[in-house]
């Protein structure tokens, strides 16, 4: 198990990865971010309502930015406190905790300060009320088939609290079995289409457990290899006509993690990104798209953070 939680060590990863954006660029988003922040603490997505899962990455995108300041950690603690049914999904239970963490670690506030000393044990009991029988993970307790994506979300929220998801061999049959002849992975069984973003999130907790081999490797470089658009992106599977912030940001993350990064052209990647940038701050997810939000933006940002590790510059610098 890693030394730190992967949200942890992908924060840090990112972080570095902008230390050399341009200090008016970055300040611009860190403004946006903010912006985003309501009054009751919390963030908010298209509407004006706050919600965890925008929470998120509301916080996300300001620790990106070093801007998760005393100020908006105060607020988001408040906000914390008065959610009460953050665990009747999975999306909602890992958004809390990660929030309530990054609040505890910047603004040295315990919003788990009342919670009682067995906490971490009624989360994994809750956690495992998602299992389904397959061996994965459903996004409610409704839910009669386990989810690619949620799965993820658990075996994350596990590392949070310090612990594995139980049953890894379980864990792998299931991921196994949502993968398809084009070699990348579904969110859900009937699904025989690929998904950008489902085969990150197998590939991710493949790596937790130690399942990653070179034939499952050059399944997922093929795969990757037809979702990558002459735009500069990746899209989010091979019927979308157009890529995003999002898949592209998932897809080049896992082809760097698994020594696949000749796959994307980093010049045209930066120049998609940039296209997608709003002169006051923040990104829109895709170049049909209107409106910026806190989800697209971060991973706008965090498209930009890992492209160094391609030894693409940054917009702006000239390469020697």
């Amino acid at each position: 198990m890693p030394a730190e939680p992967y949200l942890f060590r992908l924060g840090e990863r990112l972080s570095r990865g902008l230390a050399g954006l341009e200090p008016e660029r970055r300040e611009r988003h860190r403004r946006f971010f903010v912006s985003r922040q309501n009054r009751d603490g919390g963030f908010r997505g298209r509407d004006d309502s706050s919600d965890l899962y925008y929470t998120a990455f509301g916080v996300r995108g300001l620790a990106l930015l070093q801007g998760l300041d005393t100020a908006v950690c105060q607020r988001l603690a408040d906000y914390l406190a008065r959610q009460t049914e953050m665990h009747v999904s999975v999306i909602d239970l890992v958004s809390w905790l990660y929030c309530a963490i990054m609040v505890q670690l910047h603004g040295q506030l315990d919003v788990l300060a009342q919670a009682p000393a067995d906490w971490p044990d009624r989360l994994a009991q809750l956690l495992e009320s998602f299992r389904t029988p397959d061996g994965g993970y459903a996004k409610t307790h409704e839910g009669a088939a386990g989810s690619t994506y949620h799965t993820f979300l658990v075996a994350l929220c596990y590392e949070l609290i310090g612990r594995q998801a139980p049953g890894p061999g379980l864990l792998h049959r299931f991921l196994l079995e949502r993968q398809r002849d084009d070699g990348g992975f579904v969110e859900i069984a009937p699904m025989q289409r690929s998904g950008t973003n489902p085969t990150a999130a197998a590939v991710a907790v493949l790596n937790m457990v130690g399942a990653i081999t070179p034939e499952l490797r050059g399944d997922i470089e093929g795969f990757l290899g037809d979702v990558w658009s002459g735009e500069g992106g990746f899209q989010a599977n091979t019927r979308v006509p157009f890529p995003d912030s999002l898949s592209t940001f998932t897809g080049l993350l896992t082809a760097l993690d698994l020594g696949l990064s000749g796959l994307a052209q980093p010049s045209a990647c930066r120049a998609f990104i940039d296209s997608l940038e709003f002169p006051d701050g923040g990104f829109r997810g895709a170049l049909w798209d209107t409106l910026a939000d806190v989800e697209y933006s971060f991973y706008a940002l965090g498209v930009l953070a890992l492209l160094p590790e391609t030894g693409t510059p940054y917009r702006g610098e000239v390469s020697a």
